[in-house]
């Protein structure tokens, strides 16, 4: 696949893009590229950075130029020396493909599911924020990260596996109070894109793996993610989506009360998506009462957690000497610090 950022430049942008992705892979000091205005060059280096997460060495660059000149000349800010660089390149080249071994023999669906599974079971959330962090070799090398460097950890063990997927970014909401840019992932399985957002499952996922965040469509994650700052396919149906793939997608109250009592039976914790209509107070109510009443049949307790904006319930039954509890709870990045806005 043609780099997703790369095809949408015209052709004078991708000249630039080429020259830029050179001189970064050969590790050049300082390298020429057409005159162009400064923020239209900051911006092809930053959608080539999204491009290639492989480049996880030169986050930035210094530009100077003569006033009669044609030419910028680029000098790009290394975060490490050359011989540490390509101490780095080989570790991280080793790291991916021993990643990917394991499931070159799976199908799309279930590579992505270990992609997934690997950053939340694997990767903490950097409160410090180095700036490693932010690339590849944050999560795949010292498991931290914030969601840029898990997003662009995602693509490239994608690309490994030859799973199309790209970076997004969305814009920041002072009037929300995120004060920061997001990013997460839009993967294409078997032919259609979706929504992938493993940064905002492992805000989640505390005590098991969530999935709240895995194959949405565009009107689902647009519920409390911000617009995007760059285009991205369109991602028109959620069919993939985990817990329907998963038959944990519910639009019927008996089935919610059929799996309260298979959960209480094995002892496991119950996470369901609700698609019975709209999560309002009334559904909400109701379904903490079928919980309840499940409850107290088997002489248990329960402790609940609403994702409300994706219409996600955890239920875990527990003893009944221990409190009963319900809460609302919000996927998101740490503090809001993800991608700094430039």
């Amino acid at each position: 696949m043609e780099p997703y950022y790369y095809s949408q430049m015209n052709k004078q942008q991708q000249r630039i893009y080429q020259v830029v992705k050179s001189g970064l892979e050969s590790l050049s000091q300082s390298f020429d590229v057409p005159r162009i205005d400064g923020t239209e060059l900051s911006d092809i280096f930053h959608r080539l950075r999204l491009d290639c997460p492989e480049i996880f060495y030169a986050p930035t660059f210094r530009y100077s130029f003569y006033e009669d000149s044609t030419l910028l000349k680029i000098k790009p800010v290394y975060l490490f020396e050359k011989n540490k660089i390509r101490e780095h390149q080989l570790a991280m080249k080793a790291r991916v493909e021993k990643l990917v071994r394991v499931v070159m023999d799976k199908n799309d669906w279930e590579k992505e599911q270990y992609i997934h599974d690997f950053i939340c079971e694997n990767v903490t959330y950097d409160k410090l924020k180095k700036q490693y962090s932010h690339e590849i070799i944050g999560p795949l090398g010292q498991g931290v990260g914030v969601c840029e460097g898990i997003a662009k950890s995602v693509k490239v063990l994608c690309d490994q596996l030859s799973i199309p997927c790209i970076v997004v970014i969305s814009e920041n909401n002072p009037e929300k109070n995120i004060k920061y840019r997001h990013a997460w992932n839009v993967i294409q399985i078997e032919g259609v894109w979706y929504h992938l957002d493993a940064t905002f499952d492992n805000s989640l996922g505390k005590k098991e793996v969530r999935y709240d965040y895995f194959n949405l469509g565009d009107k689902s994650i647009f519920k409390d993610h911000e617009p995007l700052i760059y285009s991205a396919p369109g991602c028109g149906e959620d069919q993939r989506f985990y817990y329907k793939e998963k038959k944990l997608s519910f639009t019927k109250k008996e089935d919610v009360e059929k799996r309260c009592k298979q959960a209480v039976k094995k002892g496991k914790v119950l996470t369901f998506h609700w698609r019975g209509g709209f999560l309002t107070k009334a559904v909400i109510e109701e379904l903490l009462q079928i919980i309840a009443g499940v409850s107290r049949e088997k002489d248990m307790r329960s402790q609940v957690s609403i994702n409300w904006q994706q219409a996600v319930i955890r239920v875990k039954f527990i003893p009944k000497q221990m409190e009963s509890s319900v809460k609302m709870e919000d996927a998101y990045e740490e503090e809001n610090d993800a991608v700094p806005v430039s």
